[in-house]
């Protein structure tokens, strides 16, 4: 396909950019909390949220408030592996699962802030694919790498059938623009590796290489000693792969002391003056010991910055592959709810948390499960959103997290964190389409929406944020610079309309949006736009949509017959 006459690599499918699923046509609901169901004693404020239904749905319900506002993303959907679990129906063919997909990302992407990150957790029935898909939206630049889990040791599988024992899964992992850092393993600083001491018993003899003085020992003239590491030692690093091109006493080996052996001999050792960064104005580095060896080392002081700042961490890389087989064994019963196929463990969550966001960030989970996103950033003080669509919103997320407010939940990561209770949510369910068809075949608004429900719902779909204003009843809400929004149920009247021209102020604009107006109140003031509801909105989005749903199924049949936990 073309974009504007320029090539663009993306992957198609049958049905892509069907209407139905475009996120524009996705009805914006509003969240109506169920306080029956809210567990927020602790914390009457709190922004924790369990949202029950649709997932597509429910994040378009998140806009606009929550645009831009979330810093990390996990997501283990429905892998599509042709087989049906516990609670999902798995077989949903692939260009549907890739358009299901799509949607659901597109928003999340709108709903991340520009330094957060998005999580995917798949297998490789469509882990390929999905790979592909995920860099046409976050583009492939924002790729960062894919995690490697091992989710099941070999033995664990008794089924005959199989070609190929599925023991790894990935997780695909973006940001959301250049610039999003995670957090690095962060070590204590330490002198354990720093135990090598060069005792000089002659003094060698000088030459100069690349600009640099250099005293070259014999083998008689020197030793190496290993003890205790401290302030004062040398660690020992080899001076071969990466590590040539990598740093300046790289570099100087991989130039300079090369081949050297032929004219200064075997087992020598080279102090080279004016290189590296640690307490010494110099550098120790060996050659070949052996007629048939090439590679040699070189020996580092404690870095500067190191001694400066003792305290400081030690940053080092993010692993890629973890082997949490036995954590998957044993999660069954993670947060006392049972969710036998798919149920991840809290220390997976807790590795991707831990590297992917910080304390009081706002954490999403749109395919919330049995609720172990929510548990665990509950525990490890992150904020959250969980969506889920079936009911075990009800019977696992709900029940989970309510243990884990009381602090009954002790299992996962609970004694890593001293987790010993507290905290909130809120539950909140999707309200019903706006838009309905009456006896007569007309378009009405849904008899659930009162007039602070309609508020509500028409800030949502005119894409403005809810926020009443406590001196001036006619703005509702508010929208990009000073643009507000007016909802109201009774007769807009010529007098009203000039009453609200009187205070706006320079600079503002505003909706009105009534059930009915006097004839001419629409064209009283050029800052003022007149629309009547329901038709204002007809066409907004697609109404009467009660799900999008990757679909539920209730047969229980596994994907693997697995030994019995011990």
């Amino acid at each position: 396909m073309t974009d504007n006459n320029k090539q663009k690599l993306e992957l198609n499918w049958v049905g892509k950019n069907n209407p139905d699923y475009d996120i524009a046509n996705i009805e914006p609901r509003i969240l109506e909390e169920d306080p029956t169901l809210s567990n927020c004693t602790n914390d009457p404020h709190t922004e924790n949220m369990i949202i029950h239904g649709d997932n597509l749905l429910a994040l378009k319900a998140l806009l606009p408030e929550y645009e831009g506002k979330v810093k990390c993303i996990y997501i283990d959907p429905p892998y599509n592996t042709g087989n049906a679990f516990d609670l999902y129906d798995d077989n949903v063919e692939h260009s549907l699962w890739l358009e299901l997909m799509r949607n659901r990302i597109e928003i999340i992407k709108i709903l991340m802030s520009n330094d957060a990150f998005f999580c995917c957790h798949i297998d490789d029935s469509e882990g390929a694919y999905l790979k592909v898909l995920l860099d046409e939206v976050f583009g492939r630049t924002n790729y960062l790498t894919t995690f490697f889990i091992q989710v099941r040791y070999p033995e664990k599988t008794l089924k005959q059938d199989m070609a190929f024992h599925k023991e790894i899964e990935q997780i695909h992992i973006y940001r959301k623009e250049f610039g999003a850092s995670p957090n690095q393993n962060a070590n204590d600083s330490s002198f354990d590796k720093f135990n090598f001491y060069i005792k000089e018993k002659g003094d060698g003899y000088k030459i100069s290489l690349a600009g640099k003085d250099v005293i070259i020992f014999n083998k008689d003239e020197y030793e190496i000693i290993k003890g205790e590491g401290t302030e004062n030692g040398l660690k020992e690093i080899w001076a071969t792969g990466t590590i040539l091109d990598g740093n300046s006493s790289g570099r100087f080996f991989r130039d300079n002391l090369i081949g050297r052996v032929e004219i200064d001999g075997l087992g020598v050792l080279y102090k080279v003056s004016g290189i590296g960064d640690d307490k010494y104005d110099y550098r120790y580095f060996t050659g070949p010991q052996k007629v048939t060896a090439t590679k040699g080392k070189y020996f580092q002081g404690v870095p500067m910055d190191q001694i400066n700042n003792p305290n400081k961490k030690k940053l080092s890389p993010i692993e890629n592959y973890y082997d949490l087989a036995g954590s998957f064994g044993n999660c069954r019963h993670e947060g006392g709810v049972e969710f036998r196929s798919g149920k991840k463990p809290e220390k997976l969550i807790e590795i991707i948390l831990k590297h992917f966001s910080n304390p009081t960030d706002l954490v999403l989970d749109s395919f919330l499960g049995s609720g172990t996103t929510a548990a665990v950033a509950h525990k490890m003080g992150r904020k959250y959103i969980g969506i889920e669509m079936g009911d075990h919103a009800y019977t696992h997320c709900k029940v989970r997290m309510d243990k884990v407010i009381h602090g009954s939940d002790q299992g996962g990561v609970s004694k890593v964190m001293v987790w010993k209770g507290g905290g909130a949510y809120k539950f909140y369910e999707l309200a019903p389409s706006f838009i309905v068809i009456d006896e007569f075949g007309n378009p009405v608004i849904d008899t659930f929406y009162n007039d602070a429900k309609l508020i509500k719902a028409m800030c949502k779909l005119l894409n403005f944020t809810y926020a009443p204003s406590k001196t001036e009843y006619w703005k509702h809400g508010v929208g990009q610079g000073k643009n507000f929004l007016y909802v109201t149920t009774q007769l807009l009247s010529c007098a009203m309309i000039q009453q609200i021209a009187a205070h706006l102020a320079a600079g503002e604009t505003l909706i009105i949006c009534p059930k009915k107006y006097e004839p001419g109140a629409d064209k009283i003031d050029s800052r003022i736009t007149v629309k009547k509801i329901p038709k204002s909105v007809l066409k907004a989005c697609h109404f009467g949509k009660k799900e999008y749903l990757l679909p539920i199924k209730e047969t229980a049949i596994d994907e693997f017959e697995e030994l019995e936990d011990e």
